[in-house]
């Protein structure tokens, strides 16, 4: 390949590694390349990258690229995958001269202000409206992201990275109290994250199926949560619908009580899961438990809730980064 100044972006998950090539003097960022690639097929976040690059035949001197995982140490740890790795290290052992480290949903949330309104699917609020500030950007897939975005259109955007998806979980009611039970259980505490995930609908899938064995905290027979949500969407299955709407409510909460913490007047939700069942997320308890926060109620009524619908929200936010916090030579 020849021609434009390649730069390297890549949002790394719990399970993909996604790579993409953005040119560096573009007016605007536009991904090209994009490249999904399984974890658990490459021993390292350095091998699945150099593959990326060896396949698309350029080599970059810069990169910005999100992990999931806090990034404010030069050794980096994946929360949801046993990858490793020394940021200097990677920067050496792919040839870059400059290398970004972000948050996964910081990423996310530096993607938000570049979003257009077809990347978006607004739960409450006028679609396409003016952004507003603060913004909380939240989402579940491997794990459970969340970020702050802060500032204007006018006064500059600015991010808030957070791992405030390892707060304790708050259940509500009966069947939540024994979804909480079984994650402690197994887990030592329940966070949000361990219900508001993959695998999290896969537990209260299993444990709602299963009250007995919850109770003595054995769960068998989990399903996948990919199976679990078309079950559900099909509607012949009724312990499937009512897992999912279960996921759908305790997600309300947490938006809520996030947008509470952060004084938000938009909330984003993105994430690899929630996009697959839009209208159903739209019929849940999820806007009854959103707004479900005693005298604070009608303070989240004016909250704008919007679903990210862009194919790589992560990709995209890792160039806007890139281009603020590495700003190019002069030429």
């Amino acid at each position: 390949m020849s021609g434009p100044r390649y730069e390297l972006i890549a949002d790394i998950g719990g399970t993909n590694a996604r790579f993409a090539l953005v040119d560096a003097d573009a007016p605007t960022p536009e991904i090209v390349h994009a490249q999904s690639l399984p974890n658990v097929q490459y021993a390292s976040l350095q091998h699945a990258a150099r593959h990326y690059l060896d396949t698309v035949g350029v080599q970059p001197r810069r990169a910005a690229i999100a992990v999931a995982s806090p990034v404010d140490a030069d050794e980096i740890r994946l929360t949801n995958r046993a990858w490793s790795f020394s940021r200097s290290e990677l920067r050496d052992s792919l040839g870059l001269d400059e290398l970004l480290l972000l948050n996964d949903f910081g990423a996310v949330a530096w993607a938000v202000p570049a979003l257009q309104p077809r990347d978006c699917i607004a739960l409450h609020g006028p679609p396409g409206a003016p952004l507003r500030g603060p913004v909380t950007v939240l989402g579940p897939g491997t794990g459970l992201g969340v970020a702050m975005l802060t500032g204007s259109e006018s006064r500059g955007w600015q991010v808030v990275e957070t791992e405030g998806g390892h707060v304790t979980y708050a259940p509500i009611g009966d069947e939540e109290q024994r979804i909480a039970r079984w994650l402690t259980a197994h887990h030592g505490r329940a966070s949000n994250e361990r219900v508001l995930c993959g695998k999290g609908l896969s537990h209260v899938d299993a444990v709602l199926r299963d009250a007995t064995h919850a109770e003595s905290g054995q769960v068998d027979s989990l399903r996948e949560p990919a199976e679990v949500v078309a079950l559900a969407l099909e509607g012949r299955d009724v312990a499937a619908r009512r897992a999912l709407a279960r996921f759908c409510a305790v997600l309300g909460s947490v938006a809520g009580d996030a947008a509470l913490i952060h004084g938000a007047r938009t909330v984003m939700i993105a994430g690899g899961i929630v996009p697959r069942f839009v209208p159903f997320l739209r019929s849940s308890a999820f806007r009854e438990r959103f707004l479900a926060k005693g005298r604070f109620a009608a303070y989240l009524e004016s909250v704008a809730i919007q679903v990210i619908t862009h194919s790589h929200p992560g990709l995209l936010g890792a160039a806007v980064a890139l281009r603020q916090a590495l700003p190019k030579e002069a030429e």
